[in-house]
């Protein structure tokens, strides 16, 4: 019999063994294969057949992780947006668990699934409020979705969509104030008050409530409410909120705090003082307020706050804006003498191709840094560069179809263990280093294709290197089928034995 140290570490490698074809898959989600069938179904990119096989299969726990897998394309995944389990749907609502930099939303016919479902699923555990509470909570809905549903058929639709009231169109207001939905209509309502500034006063949460910064930050206010809150030292919303009157902006713009004097020096809508801070004893709020002059609308402040505020080992969610400023501005800060402005056309994945190619030698790190993790055409060896010397990123950057596999074997004698187990893996390598002194290099270098067949047996005893060795592209096929005949077999009497 396998011993399950052995069994635990070949079904993992298996799993991951990016040449097991879809026959020895399928073994894999044998109840007996373990959480190795698990890992695979949520982790994995999964041939057409074994997706088909996980979608339709009687174990909730099978179903349950292909819902969180991010590889498989979602719309594969849509028959689980109305699963029998609600707990399958709500994995699906909530997405993967692996917090990844790519944001991937939901297709529209999956989102109206669920907003519009009636029940929580046939086994009663949820309701389908809970699992549109996952859904909301997981960054699957693109921020467009509102404005492509104030118009939809259903009500619920209509309702979300008026609950995102300052996203809507002037012409998508008016038609939801006149819905002949009662509940539309009401929401309508609501969200009208939060532009009328009597009324925001009027209905202004306490000091100290949780939601009065909100209110603050995002509401129409009136001068008594701008008053209050120079008077009580709140005017951090002010610096934020887009409705803010020209005059408190411009008393913003003269603060003593050099946070708020920040915020409000790339504003579209600043006045005059956009000269003063130019002028500003802090050097930051001085580039800043150089900006200033690029910036015309909303949808472009928000590209320059993304970057002004996070340093080069940002790894906050990548997403597509709701509104996204016009490609030819993008263009223009591609060729600005701003390193910002540079560095917000290399967060633009629709960069063309030239001025990547320009960017990827650009004199600023964080330039490059920006292309490698945002641009889909970013120069292979500007990942790898990236990879290097930029520990925060390489989660990310191994998920990219572009980074390279191969061209690392001056990196097999870096000191940091990491960059040395990608490039253990380098089929280029005149010999893997299954000895280095590192597990994760030892099983990165057990992984290598150049490994003979004699080899890979030899590796398949040790523990130190057996998981790599089944993950092994050249490992053959029927061998993948032995391995597996011995840890299910084993498994199952394991389990029989168990239940004796």
């Amino acid at each position: 019999m396998v011993p399950d140290s052995l069994r635990e570490l070949w079904l993992r490698g298996i799993a991951f063994n990016a040449a097991a074809p879809a026959d020895v898959l399928i073994r894999l989600l044998d109840e007996a294969a373990g959480e190795a069938g698990l890992l695979m179904c949520e982790c994995r990119d999964l041939p057409d057949a074994v997706t088909d096989v996980a979608l339709r299969h009687s174990a909730e726990r099978i179903r349950r992780a292909l819902a969180r897998n991010l590889q498989v394309d979602p719309a594969r995944l849509a028959p689980l947006a109305s699963d029998p389990s609600g707990l399958v749907r709500a994995h699906l609502a909530g997405g993967t668990r692996l917090q990844p930099r790519w944001v991937r939303p939901l297709p529209d016919d999956i989102l109206v699934t669920f907003l519009t479902a009636q029940e929580g699923g046939e086994d009663g555990r949820l309701t389908e409020q809970e699992i549109a509470g996952e859904l909301w909570s997981s960054r699957q809905v693109p921020p467009s979705f509102p404005r492509d549903m104030a118009g939809h058929d259903h009500p619920a639709l209509r309702l979300y969509a008026a609950f995102q009231w300052q996203s809507l169109t002037a012409a998508q207001r008016d038609a939801l104030l006149d819905d002949p939905d009662p509940a539309v209509r009401e929401a309508a309502r609501r969200g009208g008050r939060q532009l009328d500034p009597a009324t925001v006063e009027a209905e202004l949460p306490p000091i100290g409530s949780r939601n009065r910064w909100f209110v603050l930050g995002t509401c129409a206010l009136s001068t008594v409410v701008v008053e209050q809150c120079f008077a009580h030292d709140e005017v951090y919303p002010l610096a934020r909120n887009r409705h803010t009157p020209a005059d408190a902006l411009a008393r913003l713009a003269r603060h003593p705090d050099t946070e708020i004097r920040k915020l409000v020096a790339t504003r579209p809508d600043l006045g005059p003082e956009a000269a003063e801070l130019g002028q500003d004893p802090d050097e930051d709020v001085r580039m800043r307020a150089r900006l200033q002059s690029s910036i015309r609308t909303w949808a472009e402040f928000e590209e320059v706050q993304k970057v002004v505020e996070h340093g080069p080992d940002c790894t906050c969610p990548i997403t597509r804006p709701a509104t996204e400023p016009s490609p030819d501005w993008y263009v223009a800060c591609a060729a600005s003498e701003e390193p910002v402005l540079r560095r917000v056309a290399a967060s633009w994945p629709g960069l063309p191709a030239e001025l990547v190619g320009t960017l990827a030698l650009d004199d600023d790190e964080e330039v490059r840094i920006r292309l490698a993790c945002h641009h889909p055409l970013a120069p292979p060896r500007l990942l790898l560069d990236v990879f290097v010397t930029r520990p925060a990123h390489r989660p990310h950057l191994l998920t990219l179809p572009a980074f390279p596999r191969t061209g690392m074997t001056h990196l097999i004698g870096h000191p940091d263990a990491e960059v040395r187990a990608l490039a253990a893996a380098d089929p280029a390598l005149p010999e893997p280093p299954l000895e280095d002194p590192d597990d994760a290099v030892r099983r990165a270098a057990a992984t290598n294709p150049t490994l003979t067949p004699e080899t890979l047996e030899t590796l398949l005893t040790d523990l130190r290197t057996a998981e790599g060795a089944a993950a092994n592209p050249s490992l053959p096929v029927p061998r993948m089928h032995a391995l597996l005949d011995h840890c299910l077999s084993g498994a199952a009497t394991s389990q029989t034995g168990a239940r004796r």
